[in-house]
């Protein structure tokens, strides 16, 4: 091929290089489809759907944060008046004060 010469290609290796850009082009297709760039792009295209799913979300994990923290807060509770109940000699009478505090709080009553 030197000083610009062209030579004449094999047909089979035409077909053989389009047939692997064929593969190749199916393949980066279905790796978009995977990551469902359409998609995204539609919900750039509508600012409402994406602020209510925003705030859906948002509205959910501070629901699941409440609801999390106060079975993490009653375990914890119910763990330091097992403790309490040990008699233990100084920590003993902290939980036990902290336990009457939070079960006034429970109860409604202003310690």
């Amino acid at each position: 091929m030197a000083g610009g010469e062209q030579t004449k290609s094999d047909p089979q290796d035409t077909d053989t290089l389009l047939r692997q850009l064929n593969e190749r082009l199916n393949g980066i297709a279905q790796n978009m489809e995977k990551t469902q760039i359409a998609d995204y792009v539609d919900l750039m295209n509508r600012p409402r759907k994406l602020i209510f799913r925003n705030l859906l979300a948002g509205v959910s994990r501070g629901v699941g944060y409440g609801v999390g923290f106060t079975f993490f807060a009653a375990a914890a509770v119910l763990f330091l008046r097992k403790l309490g109940a040990l008699n233990l000699p100084i920590i003993g009478d902290f939980i036990a004060d902290l336990v009457r505090i939070v079960q006034a709080q429970l109860d409604g009553r202003v310690f």
